[in-house]
């Protein structure tokens, strides 16, 4: 009797057609693309990461290092997938700070606006003083009393500001915003301010950050700008922080390894960030010392992860977390700020 065969539609295969699924590729024989299926697809795809997550989600708090050793040691399918975790995790993070990174720019901008009110109330201030002292002049009897009441700098102009900004960038701010309300050109404002054709790049830069900045008069934007490169400095971080686990764990396994439990320490602590952002927008007056012990058990956990994961005693483990945390902390992290700034002004 001839073999019935049947080629799938994903991997062109061909099998058995008694076969429900491709034993190639997993996909179903007769799989007809309905609403339905469409629909039962999405909601089971989506609910079987939800369960991994659940199920990895209280080891990954409450047993540091758990899940790195499962994952090492083949156990990879019970748990979530160690970057998917830590990007899981980091999505949330980032969706309940915006909520914070939004009020804060909002503040920022206020604050701004206020004191550009009370810049405009000085100059015309100013302006009335320097109109009186002038129409007093001409009364020759009152010139003497004058002299003795007003300073020599009010017979001037109104006081106008200067921006000073880094790569030799000085300009009067006032005479910018004269330019920019009476339409005047992105080049002949560049040019007021004294940008050359031959600056370098960065300089330019400066020039371009500070003209937008100028026109929005909005402060809160570079800050969101600085925010939104904290997922890349993160990205640089991770691989870092695993690098820094080799050289102490160089016998421990390969550097796979140590990514694997950087990705889930870093998911523990976006987690800790999350619950502190959490408590804050339920809680405005959240306690600090409350904030600094959740912050303090990172430490503590890098620790208790170590041990577990690597197999070595208290002291060595604690002696190493040490070391570790004092490197992140002061050399990698202010490297990572450094990048987060200049990402931030080549972006804003």
């Amino acid at each position: 009797m001839a073999r019935s065969l049947t080629e799938c539609k994903n991997c062109l295969q061909q099998f058995d057609s008694h076969y429900p699924y491709c034993p190639y590729c997993g996909q179903k024989s007769d799989d007809q693309l309905t609403l339905g299926v469409l629909f039962n697809n999405t909601l089971s795809n989506y609910f079987s990461v939800d369960a991994r997550f659940f199920k990895s989600f209280f080891p990954l708090m409450f047993k540091p290092g758990y899940l790195a050793k499962q994952f090492v040691e083949g156990r990879r399918l019970l748990y979530l997938h160690p970057a998917q975790m830590y990007l899981f995790i980091s999505i949330v993070f980032f969706f309940l700070f915006s909520f914070i990174s939004r009020q804060q720019a909002e503040i920022i901008d206020n604050e701004i606006k206020k004191e550009i009110e009370r810049s405009h109330l000085y100059q015309d201030s100013v302006k009335n003083r320097v109109a009186i002292h002038k129409d007093l002049l001409a009364e020759k009897d009152s010139l003497v009393a004058l002299d003795d009441k007003l300073k020599p700098e009010d017979l001037g102009e109104a006081k106008t500001q200067s921006s000073n900004t880094p790569f030799n960038i000085n300009f009067s701010e006032t005479e910018i915003d004269s330019m920019i309300t009476a339409g005047a050109s992105d080049e002949a404002i560049y040019k007021k301010m004294g940008m050359e054709a031959d600056d370098g790049f960065l300089t330019k830069r400066a020039y371009k950050q500070a003209l937008k900045f100028l026109k929005n008069k909005s402060g809160g934007s570079i800050l969101h700008a600085f925010y939104d490169s904290v997922p890349l400095a993160m990205f640089i971080l991770l691989p870092i922080f695993a690098l820094i686990l080799k050289l102490f764990y160089h016998k421990k396994g390969r550097f796979a390894h140590h990514l694997v439990f950087s990705f889930y320490f870093f998911a523990f602590l976006f987690a800790i960030l999350t619950l502190i952002v959490i408590g804050y927008l339920i809680w405005p007056n959240f306690p600090i010392w409350l904030m600094f012990l959740m912050l303090l058990s990172v430490f503590f956990y890098l620790f208790m992860g170590v041990r577990r994961f690597y197999g070595q005693g208290i002291g060595m483990s604690f002696f190493k977390t040490n070391v570790i945390s004092f490197l992140f902390l002061s050399i990698v992290a202010p490297f990572a700020l450094v990048i987060m700034g200049f990402m931030a002004f080549l972006f804003y």
